[in-house]
């Protein structure tokens, strides 16, 4: 698609776009929104989304320019939210600033949000929208789907050697990328804000699901919350995630009717025990993921076996694949593959990837495409 034509408007709003990544993995369950105030030209006054519970872009950008604000033009990502919330609708504040224009790239799918660009219009205020849509809407992805659906985008990822093996016949399985994957998936982690992994995982690797490895120095700032999904709560007490679990968020899904003892074990250790409805004896994913987002998780990555990632994948519950694929050759007909489960009984009833990519990432290559 060829590039937005280079435009005042344009200008503005892409300053804004860089303003919002200093919110990405920081401000969940908020939008990670950035805002430019412009005068005459001139940036007078810039602000991202704070942390709950904390003001949003606008309010950040119009403090930023105070008395400068007046008669200017605000660039933000997201449309202006309409509604009481943790904080006052921002378009109060605009409103009270005096701006005279707003240039929106995104609107808010939110119904209890939506409405500011008409109400920013009948008090006379110039507003309009779809300036570098489609670079906010990369960005607030994970927002979107959750406003529009009531469920969280999910991200499968799996780590494979070259002919399709997540681990070897006797389930070794560190490490099969190098450190430049595996540092970019603890950069997903914080950009998604949860990270989720079956109990077969957390058996076989007692995995921490931490962010320890990103460019940012406020990755430790909202750890990410940590999903376990172990519907006859087996998860040891002495597990590094159990253990861990005053310091970083964990949430454990279990079937309901599972041992009430176990749940108040895992709760005196600091873990949130949420009981589902169980299909097959399992935790049935798609209730999980309803629940979840009604918590106002926005974004998981998933990094399970694939048992757990194929109940995903059936149940429509993935929006995005990221297999990461390392230059190594594994075999073993035993040997677990990034999609387990019963599998599809031919190759027109499979899932379709679309726009699928592909880029280096150290000495792997990342394939990326979205569930259709």
């Amino acid at each position: 698609m060829a590039p937005a034509a280079d435009t005042p408007d344009v200008r503005g709003m892409r300053l804004a776009l860089r303003e919002s990544m200093w919110a990405v993995g920081r401000v969940h369950p908020n939008p990670p929104v950035g805002a430019v105030v412009m005068r005459g030209g001139v940036v007078v006054g810039r602000g991202h989304t704070q942390p709950p519970p904390g003001p949003h872009a606008e309010v950040m950008a119009l403090r930023a320019a105070s008395e400068a604000a007046r008669g200017s033009t605000l660039y933000v990502t997201l449309e202006p939210c309409n509604h009481h919330g943790r904080t006052p609708p921002c378009v109060d504040a605009i409103l009270r600033a005096g701006v005279s224009r707003v240039v929106v790239a995104a609107r808010d799918p939110h119904a209890a949000a939506a409405g500011g660009l008409e109400r920013l219009r009948a008090a006379g205020v110039e507003a309009i929208s779809g300036v570098c849509a489609e670079d906010a809407e990369r960005v607030l992805a994970p927002f979107l789907h959750w406003a529009r659906s009531g469920r969280p985008y999910a991200v499968l990822k799996a780590a494979m050697t070259l002919d399709g093996k997540i681990a070897s016949s006797t389930g070794a399985s560190r490490w099969i990328t190098g450190p430049v994957a595996r540092a970019y998936v603890h950069r997903l982690r914080q950009r998604l804000g949860a990270v989720m992994a079956g109990i077969g995982t957390a058996l076989a690797d007692d995995p921490l699901l931490t962010v320890r490895h990103s460019h940012s120095s406020r990755a430790v700032e909202r750890p990410p919350l940590r999903i376990v999904v172990d519907s006859r709560l087996r998860l040891p007490l002495g597990s590094r995630l159990a253990q861990s679990a005053r310091e970083a968020p964990l949430l454990v899904a279990c079937a309901e009717g599972a041992d009430e003892q176990a749940m108040g074990a895992l709760r005196a250790m600091g873990a949130e025990v949420l009981p589902v409805p169980a299909r097959d004896g399992r935790v049935d994913p798609a209730i999980l993921m309803q629940a979840l987002g009604a918590r106002g998780v926005t974004g998981i990555l998933v990094e399970s076996g694939g048992e757990l990632a194929f109940s995903l994948v059936e149940t429509g519950a993935v929006r995005e694949a990221l297999y990461f694929v390392a230059p190594r050759l594994l075999g073993g007909r035993d040997a677990p593959t990034p999609l387990g489960g019963r599998g599809f009984a031919t190759p027109a009833e499979g899932i379709p990837v679309s726009g699928l990519v592909a880029r280096r990432c150290g000495a792997d290559i990342l394939l990326r495409g979205e569930l259709t």
